[in-house]
């Protein structure tokens, strides 16, 4: 099941989280010194799949986030560490939008549930019970005159 789309997936098709790069090719699709992987592995910066025998697999999504530590190191000037919370804070706004789409969904559900629910009340009611009539106006005045205590 794909948890994003709760559908089943084929297992062979390859998506941007498909781990499928070792580490020279990711390297030479990012810029970067394979090294360089290593220590933004070892700092949780880009952390990439592991095989069974523990070699690093990046995927698309994984190469395109190398590219933006890069481009945030060497043009923005921002420290690893920065980056770090840059990227975790980034991935929270990720989360909080899908959740909010997730709750956004589920109340228009349930509002359509209520209105259903609501028009089979109306349907259900019995409007031949209830006497009908035809209310004129009157254009009678009543004057109140409250009782003397003597």
């Amino acid at each position: 099941m794909d948890g994003r789309t709760g559908r089943s997936r084929n297992p062979y098709e390859l998506t941007e989280e498909s781990p499928v790069y070792v580490i020279s090719v990711a390297a030479q699709l990012s810029g970067l010194h394979p090294q360089t992987l290593r220590q933004y592995d070892r700092l949780g910066l880009v952390s990439p799949d592991r095989t069974a025998g523990r070699g690093r697999r990046y995927s698309a999504r994984d190469i395109e986030l190398l590219r933006t530590v890069q481009q945030l190191s060497q043009d923005e000037g921002i420290n690893l560490a920065g980056i770090k919370r840059i990227i975790e804070l980034e991935n929270q706004v990720a989360a909080l939008q899908q959740r909010v789409a997730e709750l956004s969904s589920a109340v228009e559900g349930a509002a359509a549930a209520m209105q259903q629910r609501e028009a089979q009340v109306h349907a259900s009611y019995r409007r031949d019970l209830v006497p009908y009539q035809d209310v004129q106006q009157a254009s009678a005045l009543v004057v109140w005159r409250p009782k003397r205590s003597e």
